[in-house]
């Protein structure tokens, strides 16, 4: 039972191969722990933040963005945690790449935030965030709005997850 408990407090340690690199399969489970346990990172599993990633795939493919067709917001975010991983495999470039998704975070969270109170999208906590956007008047705002709140869960986990393997790997916490 204690073992157990453990285990939900603490995530698995990082192994790191002879390479240098975090072994993949520790790293899948790691990965696995953040989406069970951390509370921000679980949201990408959460069915608002795939409505959000569904969303973004239907209007990224609308608007003539080329997309790869995942089937849900967690596969979307594990995937590019492992591609961001392999290439950024030094400390100064997955320090870098942290410190630009924690920017993206800040201006989607900002963006997101000046739109709920200029069109009072919070009267509603529980609506989720298609529902929120239905009160926005353009089709712009509602890009930019739901874009935003995709970002804001996106970059949190990825920040979150990222942030724990840069401390594993280097031994120290990142600080931009």
């Amino acid at each position: 039972m204690a073992e157990a408990k453990q285990q939900e407090t603490e995530p698995p340690k990082l192994k790191i191969a002879d390479t240098g690199q975090p072994d993949i399969g520790s790293l899948a489970d790691l990965l696995e722990w953040f989406l069970m346990y951390d509370e921000r990172t679980a949201r990408m599993r959460h069915a608002n933040t795939d409505e959000l990633f569904q969303w973004k795939q239907r209007d990224d493919e609308a608007n003539g963005v080329g997309i790869y067709p995942f089937d849900n917001a967690e596969a979307r975010f594990a995937v590019g945690a492992i591609q961001a991983l392999g290439e950024n495999n030094t400390e100064p470039l997955l320090k870098d790449w942290i410190t630009d998704v924690l920017e993206a975070l800040g201006r989607a969270r900002e963006t997101k935030t000046e739109l709920e109170h200029s069109f009072n999208l919070t009267a509603n906590m529980e609506a989720s965030s298609l529902t929120k956007s239905e009160l926005l008047t353009t089709n712009t705002e509602k890009r930019l709005y739901l874009s935003s709140c995709w970002l804001e869960a996106l970059c949190t986990a990825e920040a979150r997850f990222l942030g724990w393997v840069y401390q594993e790997i280097y031994g120290k916490a990142y600080s931009p």
